[in-house]
């Protein structure tokens, strides 16, 4: 083939530029992005040297992003980010339409045909597991020392298990549903749940938890002596939970509902201040970090 097509060219060059904006990216943030970059480099690559389903290749990348958003807006669990979502798979289909032009035109210069397996392997081991995991950020000190702050981690979310007690799990903040929280479950339906001086008790029972650490020396009379008069400001799902729930000095689990702690328990806000976390909003459980 004496020319690339122009079409191709084109194409070649927006591989470029998706190669060098994903390589800043991954410097730049998360460096688990940064060897996403090689998938646009070796398809300009391979499009300058007339390689068809280098073309194709990228198409199927792109067209596999696509794919993803039905995933990511059930997650959401309602509209939050779809703002966001479809412009961008809008952006991600008009390129993948762009590069199946460019490998056409390659195939009528009489391009080489390329391989076509390399790049359906790609696509599948970057699309498939993230309908199985989701990666997730710890934003707070909240689950210290179980988790840090800034730590990363796969939250399992396909096939969904349901959460039983001790589970650390990934779920969205009810309050504000654009947050994601992690928190261990301490409670599940039909449990009583009460805290007295710091111990948390379980259907009238204490437990000894390795994992609970309580970094602050002084006791907070609402905090430290659950449930009680409140002497701060609790959101109104706490309230309804101290008024609806609470039977001879114990919050009784709802059935579909947890009751979740932070292991920090000095410094987490949970649901001692903004009540149960429902099934339906239980994203799933970390399985590394």
């Amino acid at each position: 083939m004496s020319e690339l097509p122009k079409l191709a060219r084109v194409a070649s060059v927006i591989a470029f530029v998706m190669a060098v904006i994903t390589a800043i990216a991954g410097v730049a943030g998360p460096i688990i992005v940064l060897p996403l970059a090689l998938i646009p480099l070796f398809a300009g690559v391979g499009i300058r040297r007339g390689r068809v389903w280098s073309a194709y290749g990228m198409a199927t990348y792109l067209f596999g992003q696509v794919l993803l958003v039905p995933v990511v807006v059930s997650r959401a669990g309602s509209t939050v980010g779809l703002a966001a979502i479809v412009p961008s798979a809008a952006f991600s289909l008009g390129l993948g339409i762009l590069f199946v032009l460019a490998g056409r035109s390659l195939a009528a210069a009489g391009g080489a045909r390329g391989r076509a397996l390399p790049w359906i392997a790609v696509t599948a081991l970057c699309t498939l597991p993230l309908v199985f995991f989701q990666a997730f950020v710890n934003p707070t000190g909240s689950m210290v020392d179980t988790l840090l702050v800034g730590d990363r981690l796969l939250v399992r979310t396909f096939p969904r298990s349901e959460p039983v007690r001790d589970d650390i799990i990934a779920f969205i903040y009810p309050v504000d549903r654009r947050q994601t929280f992690l928190k261990r479950v301490v409670g599940v339906g039909g449990d009583r749940i009460r805290i007295a001086k710091k111990v948390l008790y379980l259907n009238g029972k204490p437990l000894t938890e390795t994992y609970a650490v309580h970094k602050l020396d002084y006791e907070d009379s609402y905090r430290d002596d659950f449930p009680s008069e409140p002497n701060t400001m609790l959101f109104p799902p706490a309230l309804e939970m101290l008024r609806n729930n609470v039977v001879n000095g114990e919050v009784v689990v709802p059935p579909g509902k947890y009751f979740v702690l932070g292991d920090n328990r000095d410094q987490s806000l949970d649901s001692r201040y903004w009540g149960f976390v429902g099934t339906g909003d239980v994203i799933g459980k970390p399985s590394l970090i």
